[in-house]
């Protein structure tokens, strides 16, 4: 089965749809089955990654829609990362009883990946000053719109790494030699966070800076090496000769 995340006329659902490599090009294979809805949507914050975890558990990414206050009320399904069953029913150990709420606080989650000890990491989009990588623990609060960035409040969830916004905006995130690789959209380049657990053990490190566009998805492939997708003919990049394109690059 393939998932995806997508916005429909009246929300925000999780589709899937079965893969058949044998069925020849063209062949209708009929509506997506609907997993989960009811996701609120908007005109802007609208989330969309999901990801399968070494739980074999759907983690969704979700954001607040625009309206903040969605992102600290547990009981909505804005600005929140969801934790389900392959068929869209709340995982079990979730950390609120009966409900796929697994982290809240979040105004607008892009990226998710795993580290070697299956611990779970975010990256956020901020506002005006701060974008954030995020370790995700069940039921933490990460602060929005209370807070952006570290905010030094024991309430909240204090991010990995932060960035202005104008040299990030972080979608696809991935974990390979050691390190988180985040992937910039309005940065335009491709972050490297060295870990120490779950936390950096030096700074950022860029690469990449402005030579291939805006940068929407990062993914480890096996071995030394990571798929970059860039994402400039979005409406929102500058296209040139080629683009968009899948990157192959090697990690050290």
């Amino acid at each position: 089965m393939v998932y995806a995340y997508f916005t429909s006329a009246s929300d925000n659902r999780v589709v899937r749809m079965l893969y058949d490599a044998d069925r020849p090009a063209g062949e209708q294979l009929g509506a997506p089955d609907t997993v989960f809805r009811g996701i609120p949507k908007g005109m802007i914050h609208n989330g969309g990654r999901i990801a399968f975890g070494p739980d074999r558990m759907l983690y969704v990414g979700t954001g607040e829609s625009g309206q903040q206050g969605l992102s600290q009320d547990k009981e909505s399904l804005g600005g929140k990362i969801l934790r389900l069953t392959p068929e869209g029913e709340p995982a079990a150990g979730n950390p609120f009883p009966d409900s796929p709420v697994y982290s809240y606080g979040h105004r607008n989650v892009q990226g998710l990946a795993w580290d070697a000890k299956q611990r779970l990491f975010a990256a956020e989009f901020g506002q005006n000053t701060w974008d954030e990588l995020n370790a995700i623990v069940p039921g933490g609060n990460y602060g929005w719109p209370e807070a952006e960035g570290r905010s030094g409040d024991a309430k909240y969830r204090d991010p990995v790494a932060q960035w202005h916004t104008d040299e990030a905006s972080p979608s696809g995130v991935a974990y390979a030699g050691g390190s988180m690789w985040l992937a910039g959209l309005r940065g335009q380049r491709l972050w490297r966070v060295p870990l120490k657990g779950t936390a950096a053990s030096a700074d950022p490190q860029a690469f990449l800076e402005g030579k291939y566009g805006r940068l929407r998805t990062v993914v480890a492939v096996g071995g030394d090496k990571l798929w970059v997708t860039t994402s400039n003919t979005d409406g929102r990049g500058t296209p040139k000769k080629g683009d968009d394109r899948i990157l192959e690059l090697k990690v050290s």
